[in-house]
């Protein structure tokens, strides 16, 4: 039995809640988190463009049981549906990896790390319907 070894990186090409960073800059952002956290940093997959896309997301999650887990440039690269997110979840936890988020300097292991990570997806999605201020 192989040892779980490194952290396989995760950027986009298209912007995320209107976000928008270069793929040389995710990578460099990740690299830097996997530094301070003293992690082995494996290429990242890129998403592609398309809206609602997450076929390399989906490929990567294929390979969670050989890696220690996956490192998102942002949380909010993952899918916007609920449910889709909550596969991801429950694949992380089965497999007993770890999740990261590097710009947010985030990671999730846990059912509390779940939810508190929904809590901030919720927060995000209703701040765009509230009244702004005259």
């Amino acid at each position: 039995m192989t040892k779980r070894h490194g952290l396989r990186g995760y950027i986009g090409s298209r912007p995320y809640f209107g976000s928008r960073a270069p793929q040389h800059v995710q990578n460099l952002v990740i690299r830097d988190y996997c530094s301070r956290i003293d992690k082995p940093f494996l290429l990242s997959a890129t998403e592609y463009a398309m809206p609602n896309c997450y076929m390399m997301l989906e490929r990567v999650m294929q390979e969670i049981a050989e890696i220690e887990g996956i490192i998102l440039y942002s949380l909010f690269m993952l899918p916007d549906n609920r449910e889709r997110r909550a596969r991801i979840w429950d694949t992380v936890l089965a497999e007993g990896a770890v999740l990261h988020a590097a710009v947010e300097a985030y990671n999730i292991s846990t059912e509390e790390d779940i939810r508190r990570v929904e809590d901030i997806w919720r927060i995000h999605e209703t701040m765009p319907n509230c009244l702004q201020s005259l």
